[in-house]
């Protein structure tokens, strides 16, 4: 995987203001240094950057950046299976399967419980692919 930001998703941070632009940014950095081994892929109308051990399918896809109005969401596909990785409770959603922790500021992803659930689920991710 390259260092070099996918123009499509260069595309959707200029779209974006300047401070969730900063968030994804960030973000984007720290994931990269946490799963240096995912494909990233981009959903421009989704405005979803996706991090990626099947490129091409949704099947791998350990996490993601969802940029919104006035936040960045990380998102966890199955992230109701990290609850072990979660003792403080960062994970939000509803879904039967995804959660996703919302990002206010630049700093936010560095915090060592966010990494720590983007190694986990990323973990998870690969093995699963492992498995078949």
């Amino acid at each position: 995987m390259t260092n070099e930001v996918p123009k499509a998703w260069q595309s959707c941070l200029e779209a974006a203001n300047a401070e969730v632009a900063a968030i994804a940014r960030r973000a984007r950095e720290v994931v990269r240094e946490a799963v240096p081994d995912a494909a990233e892929e981009v959903d421009v109308p989704a405005r979803l950057l996706a991090f990626t051990f099947a490129p091409g399918t949704y099947k791998g896809i350990a996490v993601g950046l969802v940029l919104h109005s006035r936040h960045v969401n990380l998102q966890f596909g199955e992230g109701v299976e990290l609850a072990a990785h979660d003792p403080d409770g960062l994970l939000t959603g509803t879904g039967k399967k995804a959660r996703h922790v919302k990002l206010h500021a630049p700093e936010d992803p560095e915090d060592p419980r966010v990494v720590e659930l983007v190694r986990a689920a990323a973990a998870r991710r690969r093995a699963q692919l492992a498995d078949g």
